[in-house]
């Protein structure tokens, strides 16, 4: 019934493991989830003081294709004062959330086996969006000892006649690493297009700053959004930041795919960059309590953690003292424990027997959910 590359794409197993998990809510289970990257907090309400004047003010109606012109320049001026950079606002393209923004990024991109090269592990959408839009995946295996970082030398032996770009992430979904400078100087001097995901900029706990890809190469695109940061998930705003030459173009297929974003959100966007330094500071510091509390508690259980992560809400760490299958043991923490995380497969090859842990949640619930893992490892023990 449906085209071949529908059968190409994989379910999502933090999602199919949320969806397992709220069914069991459902029915009376009482479940702590680390499964799925969704900040606890609310969105901070300058946002929805922003989206209710809108409303009032009749700006309900289509904006341009490619973004409210408020929006772009404010984000201009974002970059310019974190990170330095000049960009000119007609580069910033805005769309329903960044998920859409990648699946038409890669089905611009992408002719039939282009290739885009990934991480192991990595986000695992961008395999999935790469071959639904008719491109290959080439994986770069990366290794525990280095946090699973690219390694330059083992990108640059991946690099063939059909690469069409290389997808970098930091801080990074599902490790919570940082690429140092040198590293992205490193990969941005490979050659080819380099595709930055930032949209996890903000939650950076090393005591530096992010480091956005314009700062080493205008041969990049940028993927950004407001779901993390600014805990609005459920807003549905994200953008690209792309070379003038693809503006026109990538425009072209706004028009036909899109329309635009929604007005009212790309108004409250603007006030999210405007209004919430205080708020965002506070959810920064709470990550990082967050961050601390878990890590502390899973290596008290046994679990590896070789290279803390420093950013973004996750913990990828070594379950093998539980068990190789990651996919069978995230479930039978569901099912036994009551406890949501997400199996390392869904990652990639290099992370089987890891599981991913999101500390988006209370310390409350960081605490209760160690207590739960420590009764499931005693049990199995026994």
């Amino acid at each position: 019934m449906f085209a071949e590359r529908v059968a190409e794409v994989s379910p999502f197993l933090a999602v199919e493991i949320y969806g397992r998990a709220l069914e069991m809510e459902r029915s009376g289970r009482h479940i702590v989830h680390f499964e799925i990257g969704e900040p606890d907090f609310d969105t901070p309400p300058a946002v929805g003081t922003a989206l209710q004047e809108a409303l009032a003010g009749g700006q309900t109606h289509y904006t341009s294709a490619t973004g409210d012109p408020d929006l772009r320049e404010t984000l201009a001026a974002m970059y310019s004062r974190r990170y330095g950079v000049t960009i000119d606002p007609s580069r910033f393209l805005c769309f329903p959330g960044s998920s859409p923004a990648m699946l038409m990024l890669f089905g611009a991109l992408l002719n039939p086996g282009d290739e885009v090269i990934l991480s192991d592990p990595c986000y695992p959408c961008y395999g999935s969006t790469i071959r639904f839009s008719g491109g290959v995946p080439v994986f770069v295996p990366t290794c525990e000892d280095d946090g699973f970082r690219f390694e330059p030398g083992d990108v640059r032996a991946k690099i063939g006649e059909r690469t069409k770009a290389l997808v970098i992430n930091s801080p990074c979904n599902p490790t919570g690493v940082l690429l140092e400078d040198q590293r992205m100087q490193a990969l941005a001097d490979l050659g080819p297009l380099v595709i930055s995901d930032e949209i996890y900029h903000g939650l950076n706990y090393s005591g530096g700053r992010d480091h956005t890809i314009l700062e080493y190469t205008d041969n990049a695109i940028v993927i950004g959004g407001f779901s993390k940061t600014f805990a609005m998930t459920g807003w549905r705003l994200g953008y690209l930041v792309v070379p003038q030459a693809m503006v026109r173009s990538l425009q072209t297929l706004m028009q036909h795919f899109f329309i635009s974003a929604s007005s009212l959100v790309q108004k409250a966007g603007i006030a999210a960059l405007t209004e919430t330094d205080a708020e965002v500071e506070h959810m920064r510091q709470s990550y990082d309590a967050r961050r601390r509390a878990m890590l502390e508690g899973l290596r008290k259980l046994g679990f590896g953690i070789k290279v803390e992560p420093r950013g973004a809400f996750y913990i990828l760490a070594n379950a093998t003292h539980l068990g190789q299958d990651s996919y069978k043991l995230a479930f039978s923490l569901l099912e036994e424990a009551g406890v949501g995380v997400t199996p390392g497969i869904d990652f990639g090859a290099q992370a089987e027997g890891f599981l991913r842990f999101s500390y988006a949640s209370s310390l409350e619930t960081i605490r209760e959910g160690m207590r739960r893992l420590g009764v499931y490892i005693e049990k199995h023990a026994r």
